[in-house]
């Protein structure tokens, strides 16, 4: 346990105007550095531990998607919750990567100090990195709690951004493929 970032949650209470040693909140800061460290574990993590080889040969040359892939990330500027989700494609040359792989790559970068146009990019720049896939399309919906909770505050709004690579950005029928295939 980091004790340098428990004394910081500590002195974030007191500067509240709060007693951090009164009943409800004696372990608050400690629990809110283990979420901190929980929520940003990312920074720990690197593709190729993330991938851990599950690269496998496979004469499938067709689009490949996981859709639905739930994420939680916090917004940069805030600190704040963005929730979501993510769809994942990719037309593979070869090779294909381990189905639970593609989620793992999602949070790695998901727990991370993040804006969610960056994110879209590195899961996308990654998945093309360890496949060599021919394309790699990504999609990104998520709602934003530091445009929900406060500023405008406005609870229905969602964010979406999406980053085309190779065929899906060369080939207009293969990306509305890819995206009558998420909305389905």
């Amino acid at each position: 346990m980091n004790e340098k970032l428990i004394e910081h949650y500590r002195q974030v209470l007191l500067e509240l105007g709060e007693n951090p040693e009164r009943d409800g909140l004696k372990d608050t800061p400690k629990r809110a550095a283990k979420a901190m460290e929980f929520l940003t574990k990312g920074y720990d993590d690197d593709l190729s531990t993330v991938v851990n080889n599950a690269i496998f040969e496979s004469d499938n040359d067709e689009m490949v998607i996981v859709k639905d892939i739930e994420l939680y990330s916090l917004c940069e500027h805030h600190l704040l919750p963005f929730i979501g989700k993510c769809h994942v494609a990719y037309i593979p040359t070869g090779k294909v990567i381990g189905l639970s792989k593609i989620a793992r790559i999602v949070d790695m970068f998901a727990r991370r100090l993040q804006i969610q146009e960056n994110l879209t990019k590195q899961i996308a720049d990654a998945v093309h990195n360890v496949t060599g896939a021919a394309g790699v399309a990504v999609i990104i919906e998520a709602q934003h709690m530091c445009m929900m909770m406060r500023g405008v505050e406005k609870q229905n709004s969602v964010m979406s951004t999406s980053v085309m690579l190779g065929q899906f950005r060369k080939s207009t029928a293969t990306r509305t493929e890819f995206l009558t295939l998420v909305r389905s």
